[in-house]
């Protein structure tokens, strides 16, 4: 997630549009995963811009509970916002899984693990598109919403360059095929509506702090939370289905 372009090339803001907002005001914004390190900035931006009726952060640390691998905890909290949040406008999916005390980002073939991409797939993939089956249906119809999944460059096929990475690149870039996939389907039911994935660029976070190189745009979370919800304000019925930076530029799929 926040390390996807640790394997690309470094980025910066110069000739970056200002944004045409197409979200209006008022409505419920929801980050999951709001406490790491991105999706707790995105929330701390989302409350301070002041013209939403209610942010919700949801985490396996707040109540209710919610837990990426856990179906049943993801159809909870989708009922709970079903109550909550009528007016469901923006949705900010901010979970990932690079690397922990059992698995590090593989270099070559042979460190190919079963466990290992199978934990990748399940809080990368497997998790976001449960998400989607619950939540997308939630969604307003009465105004614009946004649905985002933080994604990666390195899940991008097309610009893989340099390899490595297996389990994390494969399971973004299912992660990239299942946000087209159901994007197509958001399209019949919320035509108001845009699904896409975001790739955040290089964050200071734990997740991506072991693979920071000299030269890369290494944001720290408020600016990437900032970049992100800019980028997030000018996608309209028209960009869903896409993949894009935290600069508002396509990325190859």
């Amino acid at each position: 997630m926040s390390a996807g372009d640790d394997l690309g090339a470094a980025e910066d803001a110069e000739g970056r549009a200002a944004p045409h907002r197409r979200q209006t005001d008022g409505g419920t914004a929801v980050v999951i995963g709001a406490s790491g390190g991105i999706g707790g900035a995105l929330l701390g931006v989302l409350e301070a811009e002041g013209r939403w009726r209610r942010v919700i952060g949801l985490s396996r640390r707040t109540e209710p509970g919610l837990d990426i691998t856990e179906e049943a905890s993801l159809a909870a909290a989708a009922e709970w916002l079903g109550r909550e949040a009528p007016d469901l406008a923006l949705v900010v999916v901010a979970t990932g899984f690079l690397h922990d005390a059992r698995f590090q980002p593989e270099k070559a073939m042979r460190q190919l693990d079963p466990a290992h991409l199978a934990q990748s797939f399940a809080v990368n993939a497997i998790g976001p598109a449960l998400l989607m089956k619950h939540l997308l249906p939630r969604l307003r119809r009465g105004g614009p919403a946004v649905f985002a999944v933080l994604s990666a460059r390195v899940g991008s096929i097309g610009d893989n360059r340099l390899g490595g990475w297996w389990s994390y690149r494969a399971s973004k870039a299912a992660l990239n095929q299942l946000v087209r996939t159901a994007s197509v389907e958001l399209r019949r039911t919320h035509p108001g509506a845009a699904l896409v994935a975001l790739h955040p660029g290089t964050v200071e976070t734990g997740l991506s702090a072991p693979f920071s190189r000299v030269g890369l745009d290494v944001q720290a979370p408020a600016v990437a939370a900032r970049r992100i919800l800019e980028v997030l304000a000018g996608i309209g019925p028209e960009q869903s289905g896409g993949f894009f930076d935290h600069l508002g530029r396509p990325v190859p799929w």
